[in-house]
Parts: structure tokens; C-alpha cells; sequence
């Protein structure tokens, strides 16, 4: 596939820069609890964004990368959500009040983009010369679907990473928040508030979900650009989705199964594309396995976007089911 030429790479950017400062300058800086209509416009209205641009992208540069932009792109979508999970978690955790939740959501969005595009550029550079690196993104996302299909032994609560237990006994840090401050002075001295461990938090969680997320579109889609354009999209939406869908979530009682098919199947693409592309001496004489079957971009688009439906369905009913029966048996 041609590169995309750097022109739009330029536009793209500016484009995000546009948007991550509207909702600076809109949203974040005056403190304040999105409403759920508020949260439900600006989630449609960067929902819209993203598929107008793929529209784009499809009419520009034709149907094969259009439909690469939107399976990337539903994909980190639908991986998002389990972000949003942990997110709530520690905002919960850290007891983050309602009104300060936006900034912190906002800086942990802009601190992936930042190590995301860095993962990306790496990615891109390790496939460009190492082919064999599909194999190892395969077999990781097909482990990483049977975990995530696997019941969960762990509490719903956020723990603390060893990172986070560091910077709480090497920062001079306040006993209580100060509005969405971070920094204050405290009798002369300079301290930082609970919120940088907040951010910090959100930002390193982030950084081990891209770890999934990464491998999983360059499963979809070789080009930088679309794998780029598709997390960044994908990301600045989630601040709006954070507000929409909390207490939502938990609605989703087959999301991690879902996913798990998602993830699952990528990495058998990303294993059979392998074969086709092998290089490695003691698989076929170090020659493609050109029998092994070629998932189209097509049928990859079909199953993330049924099994996404069947998922969201089949949730929404069993969750329709036990509230009745919840009913039933109070009311009995």
C-alpha cells in the first residue's frame, strides 16, 4: 500500500490539535460534572467526526483503506471500553470528585496519543524490517483473548502499580485535592495534590491497554497512518464516553467475551498472514506457506461489527433478565 503523503499526515494532526484544544478550552477549564445529555451530544459529535473522516479516507484513497480505517477504529473502540472499566475504578479509588474527573481524563488522553504514536512508529519500523514479528503479535493477542474469556479471580478495585507506591513516598504531596489543581503552595513550600497520582494513574493504565490494542490493528492494517489515525479517533471520544457510560458498563455482562473473539481472531489473521509472508528458516524452508488461507480486510470488518452486535444484544437481554427476576424475588 502507498504511503499517505505527508500533507495529510500534517492535516490529521492539526486536526487532532483542534480538537484535544476545544475540549480544553470548552470543557476541561472550567471545572464541572458533564450532564448526561452533554456527554451523549459530544460523544455522537466525535463519533460523527471520526466516520465523516473515514468517509473521507475511503472516497480519497479508495475502499480498501476506508474499510482498514473503520475496522481499526471500531476495533480500538471496542477495546476502549475496557479502559473506561479501569478508569472508573480509579477514579473511585482515589475518590476523585465529579467536577475534576474531566481533566484528568483529558491529560491521560493526550499522554496515550503521545506514547501510542511512539508504540506505533516502533511497530511499523520492527514490521517494516522483521516479518517474523507477526507470529509473536498473533500468539500474544490469542493468549491475551483466552484471558480475557477466562473468568476474572481478581475484586473489582484498583490496586496501585508499583510506579504509583514510589511516587507517593517521593512526592511532597497534599493530604486533600484542591480543585483540579495539581500544584499549590502549602506555607511557603511547594507541593503537588492527590490529582498528578490520579493522572499518572490513568496515563501508565493506558500505556499497558496499547500493549493489546497495538498489535490488534496492525492485525487489520499495515499503514502507519490508518493504525495512527484510528487510536487517535478512537481516544478523544473517550473522555465523553467516560461521562456517558458509567454505570453503564456493568450492563455488558458478555463485553469480555466479545472482545476475547476480537482479539482472538486478529491473531489468527495476524498468524496466517505470517505464514504468507514467512521468512523464518524452519517453517516451510524458510519460504510462504502460500496455502494457508488470506483473511480479507471484509470478512475482518464483519466479525468485529457481529460480534460487537451479537455481544451488546445478548447482554442487554440477560441484564433485562435479572433485573426482572431481581424484581420478582423482592416483591415475592
Amino acid at each position: 500500500m502507498d504511503s499517505v503523503h505527508i500533507v495529510l499526515w500534517i492535516v490529521t494532526v492539526a486536526l487532532i490539535v483542534v480538537m484535544l484544544t476545544v475540549d480544553f478550552v470548552g470543557h476541561v477549564r472550567k471545572p464541572h460534572a458533564p450532564s448526561i445529555k452533554e456527554a451523549a451530544v459530544w460523544s455522537a459529535i466525535y463519533i460523527a467526526i471520526a466516520v465523516i473522516f473515514g468517509g473521507f479516507i475511503w472516497a480519497a484513497y479508495g475502499s480498501q483503506m476506508g474499510t482498514e480505517y473503520f475496522a481499526g477504529y471500531l476495533t480500538e473502540k471496542s477495546l476502549s471500553l475496557d479502559n473506561l472499566f479501569v478508569f472508573i475504578l480509579i477514579m473511585a479509588a482515589f475518590k476523585v470528585p465529579r467536577e475534576d474527573q474531566q481533566k484528568v481524563l483529558l491529560f491521560g488522553i493526550v499522554v496515550a496519543l503521545i506514547f501510542r504514536t511512539i508504540f506505533i512508529l516502533l511497530g511499523a519500523a520492527v514490521i517494516e524490517n522483521y516479518s517474523w514479528v507477526f507470529y509473536i503479535f498473533g500468539a500474544f493477542l490469542v493468549w491475551t483473548a483466552i484471558h480475557q474469556a477466562l473468568p476474572s479471580k481478581e475484586e473489582d478495585e484498583y490496586h496501585e502499580n508499583a510506579l504509583i507506591r514510589k511516587l507517593r513516598t517521593v512526592l511532597p504531596l497534599t493530604d486533600s485535592y484542591v480543585g483540579d489543581r495539581v500544584f499549590v503552595k502549602v506555607d511557603g513550600k511547594r507541593m503537588v495534590t492527590p490529582m498528578i497520582i490520579v493522572m499518572i494513574a490513568i496515563g501508565s493504565a493506558d500505556l499497558l491497554f496499547a500493549v493489546d490494542s497495538i498489535p490488534a490493528i496492525f492485525g487489520l492494517t499495515q499503514d502507519p497512518y490508518l493504525v495512527f489515525a484510528a487510536n487517535a479517533f478512537s481516544l478523544l471520544g473517550l473522555r465523553q464516553l467516560f461521562f456517558l457510560v458509567d454505570g453503564l458498563l456493568e450492563r455488558l455482562v458478555y463485553l469480555n467475551y466479545g472482545l476475547a473473539v476480537i482479539l482472538g481472531f486478529i491473531g489468527v489473521k495476524l498468524v496466517l498472514h505470517a505464514l504468507h509472508v514467512n521468512e523464518l528458516p524452519f517453517i516451510n524452508g524458510g519460504q510462504p506457506v502460500l496455502g494457508a488461507p488470506e483473511i480479507t480486510i471484509g470478512t475482518s470488518m464483519a466479525v468485529i461489527v457481529g460480534t460487537l452486535v451479537v455481544t451488546t444484544i445478548a447482554s442487554l437481554i440477560k441484564d433485562k433478565s435479572d433485573r426482572k427476576k431481581q424484581l420478582e424475588s423482592v416483591q415475592g
